[in-house]
């Protein structure tokens, strides 16, 4: 409950205002991403985002995405999710496993707006690596492998950013190809 009271509290820690300029409408999923829209607007149209969409409604996170932001978003694919062992999503969205789920899925939000440029920076002031607190209260570890952006979790896990700077109403979202795991 403490780690859902400190996500909704970062949703609405500063507002951001986006230079026109970097706005642009990505496709995701086969959907328009459109900048004018929040999180849960968008999401809802990509169909390479469905089990995270389901899992979102699940973990009661649908207003809480919908909030002012700012916030980083590291969104795994319907393929990140398959690479998980046979069963954990039909697990996690159980309603008995809801605190877990919300761990999961809040370790995926970093506070703030992280685009890629500020994501590069922060890998080159950390000579290769940038560590982030996520809202769950975990760290993800982000560095460059080549010209990919790679995140590491907890765990040791890596996934890959496929798509960057998606942005929203309320922050942007990065699409990555594994689900993060906190410890």
């Amino acid at each position: 409950m403490k780690k859902l009271a400190f996500f909704v509290a970062a949703l609405f820690v500063a507002n951001v205002s986006f230079a026109q300029g970097n706005m642009k409408t990505v496709e995701v999923g086969g959907a328009a991403m459109y900048p004018t829209k929040n999180i849960v607007e968008n999401a809802v149209n990509s169909k390479d985002h469905t089990t995270l969409v389901a899992a979102v409604k699940a973990a009661g996170l649908v207003e809480t995405l919908q909030g002012a932001g700012p916030f980083t978003v590291f969104a795994p694919t319907n393929k990140a999710f398959d690479k998980l062992p046979a069963g954990t999503v039909e697990t996690l969205v159980k309603p008995e496993n809801k605190a877990t789920l919300t761990t999961i899925l809040t370790y995926h939000v970093v506070p703030g707006m992280m685009d890629s440029q500020a994501i590069a920076a922060a890998i080159k002031e950390g000579n290769g690596k940038a560590t982030f607190k996520t809202v769950e209260g975990g760290t993800l570890t982000a560095m460059m492998k080549g010209k990919k952006l790679m995140l590491m979790d907890e765990k040791g896990g890596t996934s890959t950013v496929t798509i960057k700077d998606v942005y929203q109403s309320n922050g942007v979202i990065h699409v990555i190809d594994t689900v993060a795991m906190p410890e």
